[in-house]
């Protein structure tokens, strides 16, 4: 069966090029939504606008999503409402990038 917790897993192995940090600790996922005809939709957004590696970050998570057991299509939405910011960071994130936490 698929749920939230396993496209979570399965996003944790898609990263940001220019960031070694996966989109999932990053703060980057704004939301899941699994449907009960194997079609899970996800909201996302990119540490900025401009990333020219969006289009590139979609697709290997889209990919991901559609390789777990039961998933028939995976959709991936980029959306900038809110804005991304550093406080949506994990504090693994936060310690793998050098930051203080708390």
């Amino acid at each position: 069966m698929i749920t939230e917790d396993s496209v979570m897993e399965a996003l944790k192995q898609v990263y940001d090029p220019e960031i070694p940090v996966n989109i999932v600790d990053l703060g980057l996922i704004y939301g899941v939504e699994v449907k009960d005809d194997g079609i899970v939709n996800v909201t996302m957004t990119l540490t900025t606008p401009g990333c020219g590696m969006g289009t590139f970050i979609a697709a290997d998570a889209r990919g991901r999503i559609e390789e777990l057991d039961g998933v028939k299509e995976a959709n991936v939405e980029i959306t900038f409402e809110p804005p991304w910011e550093p406080s949506r960071m994990s504090e693994d994130a936060v310690r793998m990038l050098g930051g203080p936490t708390d």
